[in-house]
């Protein structure tokens, strides 16, 4: 194995500058860069740019780069191939002077093990480059696909190594493949990218919205900044803003080019986002309280009624004739089901095919459902709860709650009167919303 010194020395020799920007020799092939723009979206400016590969034979014909790196023969040609377009990247990078900006550099997961079996778990290696370039190690992200580590003590070993070199580390791709928390939990990257592939989808689809929310909500748990990439429209832009993400990258905000972008560079398509957002959730919330008013309305006058001595079943019977009404059901003032579930005219059970040992539910404990939570804190006010997976079947519900004092035999009890309706997802975008 060559030393670290003999290997980067060996690197510099496919190093060609004489065109003004550096390019990579390598078996026929030259290896250039192009840069795309990374924007912080609460600093509404570029705050690094990702380091991607062009490829080109020798007859000045493309060559796309996992073709590149397909051709190496074995894991040394591998590492070779993705060393050199790194420093091909690196030198570039630095040739523009940016400041205070990060310079995001792809390697292969194998590649990165390999750092954990050099001397020093290879941080004489990374100093070296370092000092070559003039690149600080607080300048450089690498990123490693999550989905592609074969080998994770030792994807771990070069983690704490390239860290103690300052570097950061950022998991590529997450969500697409095989992508797990398991391994953000152990691994504790900085930052991490996700899949253009699930971006595309939760800006067309309301309940793979909420989830890429909650998502980007349990990596910041888990420590990590979060990078919506591949973001190419504004339905996408927004809804990186709705998922609370750190950082966007994607050709909605800049496409990939030689040039680098300026310090301080803040597209436009940045600062329309915020007046944008604040109109799309007032629509959201408007469409929300208009569908919703028939439900919350005939759940708070059911709860009226049975205050008043009405029985359940006649007090809830306006509430169940309403378009996707799914059923009824009260809890007494430590949350537990009083009877069995109210159903509309001519149902014959609650659970669907297949949750049938879900189906009865009296006497079943709710105290710890939002629903129930939220009604005892604001009696005699309707609470409507977001969207959640119900237990009577594989579809998505809303519930409707109000808390009310019931009479029973000369004692003012606690009750809470609750109703379930069918939620069915529709388009992000939020220009309509139904039950």
């Amino acid at each position: 194995m060559l030393s670290e010194t003999r290997r980067l020395s060996h690197l510099l020799t496919h190093l060609d500058s004489s065109g003004g920007r550096t390019a990579g020799r390598l078996d026929g092939l030259t290896l250039t860069s192009h840069f795309q723009p990374i924007y912080s979206l609460s600093h509404a400016r570029v705050v690094g740019h990702e380091a991607l590969l062009r490829a080109h034979d020798a007859q000045g014909r493309p060559v796309a780069p996992p073709e590149v790196f397909g051709s190496c023969r074995t894991p040394a040609e591998l590492a070779v191939c993705d060393s050199l377009s790194r420093l091909v990247h690196m030198r570039n990078f630095m040739a523009q002077g940016p400041e205070s900006q990060w310079v995001f550099l792809n390697i292969h997961p194998e590649v990165f093990q390999r750092l954990a079996r050099l001397r020093d778990g290879g941080e004489q290696y990374l100093r070296e480059v370092s000092e070559s370039f003039g690149v600080p190690g607080e300048r450089m992200v690498l990123e490693v696909l999550e989905t592609e580590v074969s080998d994770l003590p030792a994807m771990e070993a070069a983690m704490a190594a390239v860290r103690r070199h300052g570097c950061l580390i950022a998991i590529d791709d997450f969500g697409a493949g095989q992508s797990n928390f398991d391994r953000v939990w152990r691994l504790q990257p900085d930052i991490v990218k996700l899949d253009r592939s699930l971006v595309a989808r939760a800006a067309k689809d309301r309940r793979t919205q909420r989830v890429v929310s909650q998502m980007a909500s349990l990596l910041h748990e888990c420590g990590a900044m979060v990078l919506m990439e591949g973001v190419e429209n504004l339905d996408e832009a927004l809804l990186a803003m709705e998922a609370d993400a750190d950082m966007v990258q994607g050709y909605y905000f800049g496409r990939p080019q030689p040039d680098l972008v300026p310090n301080g560079h803040s597209p436009d398509s940045i600062s329309s986002l915020y007046p944008g957002l604040g109109v799309r959730r007032e629509r959201q919330r408007q469409l929300h309280r208009t569908h919703l008013a028939p439900y919350q309305h005939a759940i708070g006058n059911a709860g009226v009624l049975m205050s008043a001595g009405v029985s359940a079943a006649d007090a809830c019977r306006d509430f169940l004739a309403l378009p996707g009404a799914e059923l009824g059901y009260v809890l007494d003032a430590d949350g537990y089901q009083i009877g069995a579930h109210l159903l509309p005219a001519g149902g014959s059970t609650s659970a669907r095919g297949g949750y049938e040992p879900l189906a009865r539910s009296d006497g079943a404990c709710w105290s710890r459902r939002p629903y129930f939570r939220r009604a005892t804190e604001a009696i005699g006010r309707v609470q409507t709860t977001r969207p959640y997976r119900t237990l009577h079947g594989k579809h998505i519900c809303v519930t409707v709650s109000y808390a009310y004092f019931h009479d029973t035999g000369g004692q003012r009890e606690l009750r809470v009167v609750c109703g379930d309706m069918l939620w069915n997802e529709l388009p992000a975008h939020g220009d309509r919303t139904a039950p």
